[in-house]
């Protein structure tokens, strides 16, 4: 019984492995249907190689019992409220999508006034988005405009994003411009033709739109399939113009 439950475990690792770091996908298939030899054999050719095996044992376990971190660090924070607990709970609690949380605890770090709250602030921004709180992704965007960090960020675009939804369309133009560059953000760039096309700006609209569709057939393979979904929205949206 073990044995049983030690190969599945092994084989959860491993596909969630091979989907965080995006390895070759045929990994998959081997472990499915290979399980004990094709796990031990990806673990040597990916893992063993850039982490040491406590990394991977903790990593298994929070695998397979994603609370267990959140409620180690929530005892860790008990012991000692130090400004950075309560940003590895606040990121341990986002990386769980346990969105709410996470906010509280970001929001909390804040008071700590002694500390840089750019990381925080970037974290707000994304976990608002996560909620569709759109107004709050424009007050924390707000606090770290002028930040060299915040230009061409994912912050940037969740702000962009903020503010077409809460009709300031100008406003989301100028910002989402920002993150438009050559061979890169092609899910950002869709959303700028997408803006165009709602504001009946057709040939700006499908000039960006042949642009990422060109720019597609010179992707490598890995990011072909990362970007699938979007470059299938954008021939379907060429196709309808």
């Amino acid at each position: 019984m073990f044995y049983y439950y030690f190969i599945i475990a092994l084989q959860i690792f491993c596909f969630y492995h091979i989907y965080k770091n995006r390895s070759p996908y045929y990994w998959v298939f081997l472990i499915l249907f290979v399980p004990l030899i094709g796990a031990i054999i990806y673990l040597f050719r990916y893992v063993f190689n850039s982490a040491d095996t406590k990394k991977v044992q903790k990593d298994i376990t929070n695998v397979i019992n994603p609370t267990k971190k959140t409620k180690d660090l929530e005892r860790q924070l008990q012991f000692s409220d130090t400004y950075a607990n309560r940003i590895e709970l606040a990121d341990a609690y986002y990386e769980n999508k346990n969105f709410v949380s996470a906010i509280s605890n970001y929001k909390k770090s804040l008071e700590d006034t002694v500390q840089d709250d750019l990381y925080a602030q970037q974290k707000l921004i994304l976990s608002y988005f996560q909620l569709h709180n759109y107004k709050n992704v424009v007050k924390h965007s707000e606090n770290i405009l002028n930040k060299p960090e915040f230009k061409g960020s994912k912050q940037q675009f969740c702000y962009g994003m903020a503010l077409k939804e809460l009709g300031k369309v100008d406003e989301a133009e100028h910002q989402l411009k920002q993150i438009d560059r050559p061979y890169s953000n092609y899910t950002q760039r869709l959303e700028l033709a997408k803006l165009y096309l709602e504001t009946h700006r057709i040939n700006e609209g499908k000039s960006l739109l042949e642009e990422i569709s060109e720019e597609s057939k010179n992707m490598t393979k890995p990011n072909r399939r990362i970007y699938s979904a979007t470059i299938a929205e954008v021939e379907r949206l060429l196709k309808s113009l």
